[in-house]
């Protein structure tokens, strides 16, 4: 990999740590700059990766919520090079995204940088609630493959005449929904996603059952990308 002025090194703490077949030594995170300043990106690197996940929390939130670290443990098992993102708004300080033309931007500078380091591998990007938003928004433009929706917020609570469905419609790739039955913001229409898991008992916070997350994950996966089934990508 080469070192770039928008790729900085960081031996965090928090970091995804190393599992069997990553690069020993590689360090839990790096620092991506960005339009609205640094990026944090705490990485798990298979040594011959068969695709990338890219994924990020919720508004307010950071990247190591049970459901997302669910997803991502299920996607390493299938022999991805993972990477989970704090958001600039995050790292400066504030529990708002702000504007989703900046957000969104934002991201799509971190999902470049991450494709130059990366390169040759299919991507599939994701989020919970206000992550799956801007995964859905922008997985055309970031060339995705596909988009794990974790938590969609399909509209405010109390507030269903304002629907975001045309997110998940409009995404233009293979979505993934998994909610819980009981989130205030709603459960998206399986004709909104090309799969939507519904999770008996489980509120906007998807944190009673992790595993059943990332079952759902790792099974849209392999029928997406085939891997986990012979071995490879198709």
């Amino acid at each position: 990999m080469t070192s770039d002025p928008g790729w900085r090194r960081r031996a965090w703490t928090q970091g995804c740590g190393q599992r069997r077949g990553a690069r020993p030594g590689y360090p839990a995170g790096v620092e991506i700059s960005t339009g609205q300043g640094p990026a944090e990106v705490a990485l798990d690197e298979a040594r011959k990766p068969a695709f990338l996940l890219i994924m990020t929390h919720g508004a307010g939130g950071t990247a190591d919520t049970s459901d997302v670290l669910a997803a991502s443990a299920a996607a390493a098992g299938l022999g991805a090079t993972v990477a989970r993102v704090q958001q600039p708004y995050r790292v400066r300080g504030a529990r708002a995204p702000g504007s989703p033309e900046r957000q969104d931007a934002a991201w799509l500078e971190i999902v470049a940088e991450l494709r130059a380091r990366y390169p040759g591998i299919p991507l599939v990007q994701g989020g919970r609630s206000n992550g799956a938003r801007v995964a859905c928004r922008t997985a055309a433009a970031a060339d995705a493959r596909g988009v794990v929706a974790l938590a969609f917020p399909l509209h405010p609570p109390g507030r269903p005449d304002i629907s975001r469905a045309g997110e998940l419609r409009g995404a233009g790739v293979d979505v993934l929904v998994v909610n819980g039955e009981r989130d205030p913001f709603g459960v998206p229409a399986r004709a909104d996603a090309s799969r939507v898991v519904i999770l008996p008992g489980e509120t906007h916070a998807l944190s009673r059952r992790p595993a059943a997350v990332g079952e759902a994950v790792r099974e849209w996966l392999s029928e997406l990308l085939g891997v986990g089934l012979r071995g490879g990508v198709r």
